[in-house]
Formats: C-alpha cells, sequence, structure tokens
C-alpha cells in the first residue's frame, strides 16, 4: 500500500532529495545536481520565488521505504497572468516529480491535486520545477545526452505516467544544439558586419564588478522583451538576488553580452560554461574533495559546450532588422570568445518556446537543429 504525507521534518527533507539520486542511479544520463543546491531550492528562505509563491513537499512510502515524490505549489503572480497565455486565475502546478513506478506517479500525482483543490485551482500544469525560469516541464525527446546546466533529465516513461493521470500537452519547450567550432553562413556574417559597422551600435561585455547594476539592465530588457510570451511571469528582485548569488561563479565578462542602441540599452545575451561537465564525476556532494575539483574547474573553466538560456530584445525592436543585427553580432562575438577562451565547441541555445518563430528563425539561420524537447502537461482540476 502506497502512502503520501507531507514534508514535516529535517528527515523528511533529506529523504526528499536523496530519493532522486536511488531512482536514476542506473541513467548514465541522468547528472547529480549538488545536494546543497536543491536544499536552497526548496527552501523557502533560500529561494526568492517563495517570496509570491506557496508550495508543499510530499513522500510517497510502501512499506516504510520512500519511493517517490512530488511538489505541489501555487505562484501567486503567474494568477495575475492572462489566461491565454498558460497561467491565470485558478492555475496551479506540481513538479520535482520522481516515483518509482506508475503506481506511485499516480498516488503522488493525485495528492498534488488535492492540495491544488483546496487552494482552490481549477487547472494544473506540470512538471514545472519550481518556477516556470527554474526547470519547467518533462524531457519527452532526447534522452540519449545529459543536460546542460539548469536543465532536467528524466526516464521516458515518466510521459506514460503524467498521460494515463489524465493529462494533455500544454506547451512544448525545445532546445538547439550547434557547431560552435565553425563560423556561420556568409549570410549570417554579413549581418554581423553590417552591425559592426553600425555606429549607432555598441556590444559591450558585462562588467561583473557591478554585478547588481548589470543584472538590474538585463531584467529590464528580459521582462519588456519576454512580456508576450506563454508562461512569463516577471522574475521579482528577491528572484534576481538568489539566482545571483547561485549563477555569479560561472558569470564571466566575455560570455554576457549587453547590446545598446544610441547608448540605450536594448538587448542582452547570457552564455554559461555548461557547469554539468564539471559536478557530474562528484554524485551530488562537494566532499571530501569535490570542493577543491569544482573550485579548481571554476577559476579557469575549459567547457566542452555553452548554454545560452536567455537572450532578449526590446519588444519595439522585435522583427526589425536592428533586431537581426543585434542579435547575430551577440552572438558571434560570444561564439568567438567560448572557442578562443574556453575551448567550447558546441553550443545550446534554449530552452525556446515551439512557437517563438523569431528565435526559430534565428536557431535556423546559425544552422543549429533540435536536441531536446520538454512537454508541460495540463489538466483541469
Amino acid at each position: 500500500m502506497i502512502q503520501v504525507r507531507p514534508v514535516a521534518t529535517k528527515a523528511d527533507t533529506r529523504a526528499f532529495i536523496d530519493i532522486a539520486y536511488r531512482l536514476n542511479a542506473d541513467d548514465p544520463n541522468w547528472v547529480p545536481p549538488l545536494r546543497q543546491e536543491v536544499a536552497e531550492t526548496i527552501n523557502p528562505a533560500k529561494n526568492g520565488w517563495f517570496s509570491h509563491a506557496e508550495g508543499q513537499l510530499f513522500l510517497a512510502e510502501r512499506g516504510g521505504k520512500v519511493v517517490g515524490r512530488i511538489s505541489a505549489h501555487i505562484d501567486t503572480l503567474a494568477l495575475t497572468m492572462p489566461a491565454d497565455k498558460g497561467f491565470g486565475p485558478g492555475s496551479g502546478q506540481w513538479g520535482l516529480l520522481e516515483a518509482e513506478d506508475g503506481e506511485v506517479a499516480a498516488a503522488l500525482i493525485a495528492t498534488a491535486e488535492t492540495w491544488l483543490r483546496g487552494k482552490g485551482t481549477t487547472h494544473a500544469l506540470g512538471p514545472i520545477s519550481l518556477s516556470i525560469w527554474e526547470q519547467p516541464g518533462l524531457l519527452t525527446d532526447g534522452f540519449d545526452h545529459p543536460p546542460t546546466v539548469l536543465m532536467g533529465h528524466n526516464k521516458p516513461v515518466y510521459r506514460e505516467w503524467i498521460e494515463a493521470a489524465g493529462y494533455t500537452p500544454a506547451k512544448e519547450l525545445v532546445t538547439y544544439d550547434l557547431d560552435i567550432s565553425q563560423e556561420f553562413p556568409p549570410i549570417v556574417q554579413r549581418i554581423v558586419a553590417a552591425g559592426e559597422k553600425n555606429k549607432r551600435i555598441r556590444i559591450r561585455q558585462v562588467d561583473k564588478s557591478k554585478f547588481a547594476e548589470e543584472a538590474a539592465i538585463i531584467l529590464g530588457i528580459l521582462n519588456d522583451a519576454w512580456g508576450d510570451n506563454w508562461g512569463f511571469v516577471p522574475l521579482t528582485q528577491p528572484e534576481i538576488d538568489d539566482v545571483g548569488k547561485k549563477l555569479k561563479p560561472i558569470v564571466f565578462n566575455d560570455l554576457i553580452r549587453i547590446a545598446e542602441l544610441d547608448g540605450e540599452p536594448v538587448a542582452f545575451m547570457i552564455t554559461l560554461p555548461d557547469l554539468n561537465e564539471a559536478v557530474a564525476p562528484l554524485n551530488g556532494s562537494l566532499l571530501p574533495f569535490g570542493w577543491a575539483k569544482l573550485l579548481l574547474w571554476l577559476r579557469k573553466p575549459k567547457a566542452r559546450t555553452m548554454r545560452v538560456p536567455l537572450m532578449g530584445v526590446v519588444k519595439r525592436l522585435q522583427a526589425s532588422r536592428m533586431a537581426s543585427q543585434l542579435a547575430f553580432t551577440m552572438i558571434e562575438y560570444i561564439r568567438r570568445d567560448s572557442v578562443a577562451h574556453y575551448g567550447a565547441t558546441r553550443g545550446e541555445i534554449g530552452w525556446i518556446l515551439d512557437d517563438n518563430q523569431g528565435m526559430i528563425a534565428i536557431a535556423d539561420a546559425i544552422q543549429s537543429r533540435i536536441n531536446k524537447r520538454y512537454t508541460i502537461f495540463g489538466k483541469d482540476l
């Protein structure tokens, strides 16, 4: 018999974290996250997302043994978003799903739904773990290689279990893979050359010593550029502060660019060296010597892969020739530095909404290909 109960103690929290390592130990492409980071993500005192959200963690047990976990949560900012953009009034989410089998998954999802109904929600989306900005969606294609930094991974059978609970796809997110050791096609090179000659444009590196100021500039562009996207929820200052602490060790000036037009910041591109390449061998722990290995890597990272998690151009310039010059020039500058300074040969762009025509056009122009698909499922409660 399966029993599902709320996480209530420190021991429960440890069990909630640990179950993922046991259930995924046989998957060669699962990257064990650092336990400390997982603990901070689910801790309301450590994750700024909880400043506008509430949630409950659950454990599933069978015969006294922990066999699964799930989170149920409500984002109050998501409730204020337009209903046709994915969230809106009555929307709730669940995520962080790990289950030993389909019976466990069914019990966990049913419990999350009961909690959400008790909070007045009428529609559930999942998996979203925990924020839409963290690890949204279930991996549904691209199981043959590991995820990059801040991306999720799960076994293929999870889709079957979620659909068995009555869920249907609500949105698909994709990531793109490309060879960055080679120059881009001639048409892209011509656009970059035009951008470099345009005296109105300045593409600059960020200044990590002015981290807060640079983050504020990027946040302003992001909230404007992404405001009409499906699933958009504005990032808040507490979230920016906490994400900044987490990502600052892998923020490098030459990998993040801000584009200015006539002196005004109008576009940005964030690139991160794939920390998963350094974290994967540590099996989730910095002890006894993992911290030293990671610190050495962070001082001068050599990464095969660079991930572009975010880029954007202010709304008023989108779909314009200027936007193309800004975007492709930033991409090219970062490509050059990624290869020259970090030894990278591969890039990954995303996630990208499957109907984001502007980003898809950019991905196609630089000859990238879809390498992973993530699906967010929905169900009326």
